[in-house]
């Protein structure tokens, strides 16, 4: 009866090894992540119909302006509907900024416990 060399064992992938990854991440100390997959893509998901629903605001925006300058008369008409629009622009940006700011803080916030005084 033929046997296995000790050297073809040592040589074959353990099945336990792409497992062991997530034990090293654990043992690191980063915990059990499984705990925060649903409440995370919960947050990304928000945060990613945030941006569409911005981009497609500005997007609307772009073409009311270019249809305001296609319309106008004068250099003068020309120039104000450019300085309302980089104005819009500057203040939506900022308003979506802090908005995502928030989102992000509060997807990476530790829960709250629930407190009784």
């Amino acid at each position: 009866m033929a046997s296995k060399s000790p050297r073809q064992d040592d040589r074959s992938p353990s099945t336990a090894e792409p497992f062991n990854a997530f034990v090293h991440l654990q043992e690191a100390g980063l915990g059990n992540m499984m705990g925060l997959s649903t409440a995370w893509v919960e947050a990304l998901s928000d945060m990613g119909a945030e941006v569409a629903s911005f981009v497609a605001e500005r997007i609307k925006e772009d073409v009311k302006t270019q249809h305001q300058i296609l319309h106008c008369k004068n250099v003068t008409d020309l120039q104000h509907i450019q300085g309302q629009f980089i104005q819009k622009a500057m203040e939506q940006y900022q308003v979506e900024t802090g908005k995502l700011l928030k989102m992000s803080t509060d997807a990476f916030a530790p829960p709250e416990d629930d407190k009784t005084d």
